[in-house]
């Protein structure tokens, strides 16, 4: 015996239609944009990353006419395009807002406040994960692992990193920017907008003033295992020898002394980094089994 599809609870429905063109200018631009995109490629399929990165920044997600533009210059098929552009998570399918606030939720950052400042935000926004303001600001989602964790919990904004997170600064942070005020990341470039972000994700240059001569993200708490090797700083005394009590650290190696300018890890404290929560503790919040 068999069934009917709609006994399969399955709905073939119509067939959706094609893709909207873009007006003709926005296309002649992006023809000129994608040109310049894939005469980097000896193979121009290899184009389509940056491509719909380059879509992206059109709209702020990539679009039904955005994955057919790419397919057109690239002579892929739609379907081609698509399981490119749903398998990454950097490229958005829905609208979303100028700043992508993503709060790692990964191991180390969730132990050390980033549940909790995940949570909070939710509830300060009034979003589930990956919804945005009805201003169009903000969209909140969880991350995964932004290879930051000597700076744990860490907040990204359109990939930007804000080291050293609680409770208080997140709120802070997304206030800051759903009313315009100037938000500066702790480490990288200034901040820009999610569509601006795209565009530079697609390749091409960054033309913000100072933002170039912002330098790379990489922090000294990152740098402390480059410096060890290089023999810059004395070597970290873990546990007593077995011969016994601590010996004192080499004396022909410069012990690195961090200046009050440098950033260091949260877990170089005390720091004056953000502000402390203490009703939102980093750690567990209630005994087992409550």
């Amino acid at each position: 015996m068999t069934t009917s599809s709609s006994e399969r609870g399955v709905s073939l429905g119509m067939p959706q239609l094609p893709a909207p063109a873009y007006p003709d200018d926005v296309r002649a631009r992006l023809e000129a944009d994608a040109r310049e995109i894939i005469a980097r490629y000896p193979d121009s399929r290899s184009a389509l990353l940056p491509l719909l990165h380059l879509v992206q920044s059109e709209e702020g997600h990539v679009t039904r006419t955005g994955m057919q533009f790419c397919a057109d210059v690239l002579d892929l098929t739609t379907a081609e395009v698509t399981a490119v552009a749903t398998f990454y998570t950097m490229y958005r399918r829905r609208p979303s807002g100028d700043y992508q606030v993503g709060v790692c939720t990964n191991t180390l950052c969730a132990v050390m406040g980033g549940d909790a400042i995940f949570e909070a935000l939710q509830d300060h926004l009034g979003l589930g994960n990956g919804e945005t303001t009805d201003d169009g600001k903000v969209t909140l989602e969880h991350i995964e692992c932004n290879a930051a964790c000597d700076y744990a919990p860490v907040v990204m904004v359109n990939w930007e990193f804000f080291d050293n997170q609680t409770v208080q600064s997140a709120k802070r942070l997304v206030d800051d920017l759903r009313d315009g005020r100037t938000v500066s990341p702790t480490r990288g470039a200034p901040l820009c907008t999610f569509k601006e972000t795209a565009r530079i994700l697609a390749g091409f240059p960054d033309e913000r003033e100072g933002a170039v001569d912002a330098g790379g993200s990489a922090g000294p708490a990152s740098l402390v295992g480059l410096r060890l090797a290089r023999g810059e700083t004395a070597p970290a005394r873990v546990v007593h020898p077995r011969d016994g009590g601590p010996q004192d650290a080499p004396q022909d190696r410069a012990v690195h002394d961090p200046s009050p300018n440098e950033h260091l890890s949260s877990h170089d404290a005390p720091q004056d980094t953000s502000a402390s929560d203490p009703a939102h503790p980093a750690g567990p919040t209630a005994e087992e089994g409550e």
